[in-house]
This record gives structure tokens, C-alpha cells and sequence, in this order.
């Protein structure tokens, strides 16, 4: 395994890595809104904070070696599923023609009191 670290996006808050990169896979922790030069929230838009997230997470994507093409899965947690439309649209200008598998949740609370959080998993040539 391989610890995958960029200063293009947020540390981990937290015990964890930015990804973890194991033969031709990277599984990617989630990314909330967050803007790496000021480690604050982008603003309390889901619009906002779903553009920084993808920002983000291809930040992290770029340091394993790969982008949002070779994404397989990912998993999106909403504050509040009255996002889902908006952050979908989102999505899909991100992923373009691209379609990973997903699951999306509504949960209680994110870090930081986020509106969005996305974890992925992607595909990586060796």
C-alpha cells in the first residue's frame, strides 16, 4: 500500500489518509467543501461546496496518477437530500459522459458542518 498525499487539497482532518493507493486501484477518502490555502468551508451553498469537493477530489486523483475518467464508485453524503438535484447536476457536469457507480445518503452530520461529502474509488495504470 502507498499513502497518497497532495497539498492541492485539505489534509485529513483526522487519523486517516487523503487516499490509499494499492496495485492499479486508489481508494480515496471523502472530501467535503473544503478550500486548501484557508481550510475553511468554500461557503454554505451546495453548489459551492459540490464544485470544491470535485476540486478536491481530483486534486487527489492527479497526485495517484489518475482523474475523474477512471473513478469506479463513488459515495455521496448529503446533509440534506433537498440537495440531491442540484448536486447531481453537479455531478454530472464533473463526470460528463462518465457514469461510476454511486450510492448517495442523507446523513445527520458532516465534518465541519459540511452540506457534501464524496469518497471514490478509481481505477489506476500501473
Amino acid at each position: 500500500m502507498n499513502i497518497v498525499a497532495t497539498n492541492n487539497a485539505p489534509a485529513a482532518i483526522g487519523p486517516y489518509s487523503q487516499a490509499v493507493k494499492t496495485d492499479n486501484m486508489v481508494f480515496l477518502s471523502g472530501q467535503l467543501g473544503v478550500n486548501h490555502a484557508t481550510k475553511k468551508l468554500v461557503d454554505e451553498t451546495i453548489e459551492n461546496q459540490t464544485n470544491q469537493v470535485f476540486k478536491n477530489i481530483s486534486a487527489v486523483l492527479a497526485a495517484a496518477g489518475t482523474d475523474l475518467s477512471a473513478v469506479v464508485k463513488t459515495t455521496v453524503f448529503l446533509k440534506s437530500m433537498n440537495d440531491f438535484s442540484k448536486m447531481n447536476e453537479l455531478y454530472e457536469a464533473n463526470f460528463g459522459s462518465h457514469k461510476p457507480a454511486r450510492s448517495t445518503v442523507q446523513v445527520a452530520k458532516l465534518p465541519m458542518d459540511a452540506m457534501i461529502e464524496i469518497e471514490c474509488v478509481a481505477v489506476v495504470e500501473k
